[in-house]
């Protein structure tokens, strides 16, 4: 896997990884956005195979992975559009040239939002499971009402920092973290130690759980729908079938959405399918991006 670079970004330390022939421009650029707790090694069996045939970069969302994780604050909160500035400052500053931008999960969202903020700069779109965002203050009136006062709950009782610390050690904790990605992913093999040594190294940061509750917390910012509606560039959704959390058949609504060119099911794969399936995934990434 390609080793990791830093980025200095408002002040604060990006971390990213490139591969490829990164000093020729006219080779097509593809930056790669992790989902939420994840980072830019969620890639790693992405990276080498598609770096033969374009200048690829990863980024750690600022919050995540091995970037830093500041306090929230007014000035810099863990949004949607504060990590789509971010694409975009990185996309005119490290990468240089127009892209292609690939998200799973939120960075699905994060890519979408990076597009509307810099048209010029964003080719088109690939989402992979992205997320739906039920719990977003306009959908919450079509859940069933238990989930609402649930997650209303939750958010409240982690407003009290001592709760919160409680709750992120637990779920921090590797059987934990096991569970919930055996809940996430359809093929339970890729569910490695490595991926999940990988998973909890950056939660074990003093601000990792500032961070997870801040998110957690978060119920307003754009919808995909919302993105989706207004989107200036062609999207692309990979959708793994076998996703629990966000239901294929929600997505596949989608396609009435102008931008969307194409909606792809993968079959056997669940929330994360490009490190579930690379070898069915990473085709698909250097078609659509790459151009081969």
């Amino acid at each position: 896997m390609a080793n990791l670079q830093y980025w200095q970004w408002r002040g604060h330390r990006i971390a990213y990884r490139s591969a490829g022939e990164l000093s020729n421009p006219d080779l097509p650029g593809l930056v790669l956005i992790h989902g939420f707790g994840a980072s830019s090694g969620h890639w790693r069996k992405n990276i080498p195979v598609l770096s033969e045939k374009g200048r690829i970069f990863a980024i750690d969302l600022l919050g995540f992975g091995n970037s830093a994780k500041p306090l929230p604050s007014p000035d810099l909160p863990y949004t949607f559009e504060t990590w789509g500035q971010m694409v975009v400052d990185f996309c005119q500053e490290i990468v240089k040239t127009p892209v292609t931008l690939a998200g799973n999960s939120i960075g699905a969202i994060v890519a979408m939002q990076a597009a509307h903020f810099a048209p010029d700069r964003v080719r088109q779109t690939i989402l992979l499971n992205c997320s739906l965002r039920q719990l977003h203050i306009s959908k919450q009136q079509y859940l069933p009402w238990y989930r609402v006062v649930g997650a209303r709950l939750i958010q409240q009782l982690l407003t009290f920092r001592p709760f919160a610390q409680v709750f992120f050690d637990q779920i921090r904790q590797p059987r934990a973290l096991k569970n919930i990605l055996q809940q996430a992913y359809g093929q339970k093999e890729a569910i490695t130690p490595e991926l999940i040594e990988m998973l909890l190294q950056p939660a074990r940061d003093p601000h990792a759980v500032d961070v997870f509750v801040a998110f957690v917390r978060y119920s307003g910012g754009p919808t995909p729908e919302d993105l989706l509606q207004t989107l200036p560039c062609p999207a692309y959704l990979l959708w793994g079938i076998a996703d629990p959390w966000e239901p294929i058949d929600l997505a596949r609504r989608w396609q009435a959405f102008p931008c969307v060119k194409e909606f792809m099911p993968i079959e056997g794969a669940g929330h994360c399918p490009q490190d579930e399936l690379p070898d069915v995934v990473n085709p698909l990434l250097a078609k659509l991006a790459l151009g081969n």
